[in-house]
């Protein structure tokens, strides 16, 4: 019962809600004014399958929306995951996307980020918005946790690739003028060694906010590989996670990206 309801995003259906109180929406329903009052670019098949099951339960109107309004109250005492994907859209599926999430969390930041990415395309575009929000916000602490790959066949030293990464990545990659803290895992750099790598793909803002995703920080993943993610807003998960980066970091596992 109420599996259409609250299948829906959060966003959406608070949306919902207050359209059904406001009187903005009212039978007879229809797949264009669901899209045009709720603002969903997708088909609103799961919006009125939502509807209906209350009419079912002969809720309405504005009673509906305050029904629905009642039941977040509740359920948001219990944290709720959000699915977020990248690449195409699936008509009647609201969901949410990568790349809006990825700049809702990095914008609204004020306190603390945490960011690791297994890989980056074009820093300039990957960073753009996370270094434009510490240039303008200075208190925000952001840490970068990136892997630094040795290709195949390249038998230098690990300090010397260590370097050459680093001088790339600060004179092309990092567009701003205040600087993350950088580390990596250095034991992708070892010959013969167990080729370990930091493939965590991963965003903690504030330590209020958690998105654990497939997607890397490159634009195909972002906008069009099929990738799949869960945004949690808990403190307890966000604390956990960045404790956790902080403890391979205080324990030598992670190394420090040197400045130029």
């Amino acid at each position: 019962m109420l599996d259409g309801l609250m299948g829906l995003p959060v966003n959406t259906r608070r949306r919902l809600a207050k359209a059904l109180q406001t009187g903005l929406l009212a039978p007879p329903y229809s797949d264009g004014m669901l899209r045009s009052v709720l603002g969903i670019r997708d088909s609103g098949t799961s919006v009125f399958a939502a509807v209906r099951e209350l009419e079912e339960l002969g809720i309405s109107g504005p009673a509906a929306g305050v029904w629905i309004t009642a039941l977040d109250d509740v359920t948001s005492k219990v944290p709720k995951p959000d699915l977020v994907w990248s690449g195409p859209e699936i008509p009647g599926l609201p969901a949410r996307n990568t790349r809006r999430v990825y700049e809702e969390l990095i914008g609204s930041a004020q306190q603390s980020i945490w960011a690791s990415t297994y890989a980056f395309f074009d820093g300039p575009k990957a960073f753009g918005l996370l270094a434009q929000s510490m240039d303008t916000t200075p208190e925000l602490q952001v840490t970068l946790l990136l892997n630094i790959q040795r290709t195949w066949g390249d038998t230098s030293a690990a300090d010397h690739l260590v370097r050459r990464f680093a001088d790339r990545f600060w004179k092309d990659e990092w567009p701003g003028i205040v600087r993350p803290k950088v580390f990596y895992d250095p034991r992708s750099l070892d010959i013969g060694g167990p080729s370990g790598v930091l493939h965590a793909k991963a965003i903690v803002a504030d330590n209020e906010a958690v998105f654990v995703t497939s997607a890397n920080l490159t634009e195909a993943a972002l906008d069009r590989n099929i990738e799949v993610g869960i945004l949690f807003r808990d403190r307890t998960l966000a604390l956990s996670l960045s404790n956790h980066f902080q403890g391979l970091i205080d324990k030598g596992l992670l190394s420090p990206l040197p400045g130029e």
